[in-house]
């Protein structure tokens, strides 16, 4: 079967991430997303082809989809023209027509696919693939005084020093040092050639390349770009006292994330002054900086 990847259809939303660079090439698990959606492609199978070789038996894809594989797979089967949508009539994937308006069945699935509209969207994707990782691989310097759980993945020249916890599914890049005394929980991917000091926290997070996590920092449910500097004791709230759902504001418009859980969305080259206080949902635009002690409630972009 043939699949081509098509471009995101609204990639301005997961803005500040998209502001200087395209969706595909925001990372997930450590990979740019074009990359994995390819790998995952070749693995099942699926020859790609490019757009303008794409043929009416060629599945079309939104690079802005998560597709579960068996619900492709259902769609690559059928011979006729057909869309694969979800119950709610998002559309994932199509053959047969280069509209899939066009095409001649709907088929609807209710497996685990989603659209990556927003930046969270990107969140809940890495938590995806990071459920997947099965095995521990600790290629860089582990100290004795570190304590690792469940699957665990460190590149070559990383270092985890003293006093660190580490609580699987976590995949840390090359030449990064963790701690001492940090504390990593799952669902969390750390890029290459990263810092996170001594007493900081990361949980379930996607921290891109050379960033600098300083001591007694707190990063839950966040994605945090390449070259930050989050000042010592800078912390983004995750949580609603009341439960309810977080709301984040895009383009003007309030958004229900659909997530009990969400930190800050920070674009590249941020830097916060010691002791920033992050509220949930609030997204900071590319080289936005805040002074020590300041508290940012609305989107800085």
């Amino acid at each position: 079967m043939q699949a081509t990847l098509l471009p995101p259809r609204q990639p301005h939303l997961c803005a500040p991430l998209t502001s200087n660079r395209d969706l595909g090439s925001c990372l997930v698990a450590n990979i740019p997303l074009r990359e994995l959606l390819a790998t995952e492609l070749n693995r099942a199978g699926f020859q790609l082809v490019e757009p303008n070789e794409a043929t009416e038996r060629t599945l079309r894809i939104p690079i802005d989809n998560w597709i579960e594989l068996g619900a492709l797979l259902l769609l690559g089967r059928n011979p006729a023209s057909a869309c694969l949508c979800s119950e709610e009539g998002d559309v994932f994937a199509w053959k047969g027509s280069t509209d899939p308006a066009e095409c001649e069945q709907r088929i609807v699935t209710s497996a685990r696919c989603f659209e990556i509209k927003y930046p969270w969207d990107l969140l809940r994707m890495n938590e995806e693939v990071l459920s997947m990782v099965d095995e521990t691989s600790l290629l860089g310097e582990i100290s004795p005084l570190a304590t690792i759980h469940g699957s665990v993945r460190v590149a070559s020249g990383s270092r985890i020093l003293p006093g660190t916890v580490i609580e699987g599914p976590v995949v840390i890049g090359p030449n990064s040092q963790i701690g001492p005394n940090a504390y990593l929980r799952g669902h969390t991917s750390i890029g290459a050639n990263c810092f996170v000091g001594n007493g900081a926290e990361i949980k379930n997070s996607i921290i891109y390349n050379n960033t600098y996590i300083s001591r007694q920092c707190y990063v839950g449910d966040s994605i945090v770009a390449t070259h930050v500097t989050f000042g010592a004791g800078t912390a983004t709230e995750n949580h609603r006292h009341d439960g309810r759902h977080h709301v984040s504001m895009i383009r003007g418009n309030a958004v229900n994330t659909r997530r009990i859980k969400l930190g800050a969305i920070v674009g590249d080259g941020v830097c916060t002054g010691v002791n920033t206080s992050i509220e949930a949902g609030v997204k900071i635009g590319i080289a936005r900086t805040t002074t020590p002690g300041s508290y940012v409630k609305q989107d800085l972009l």
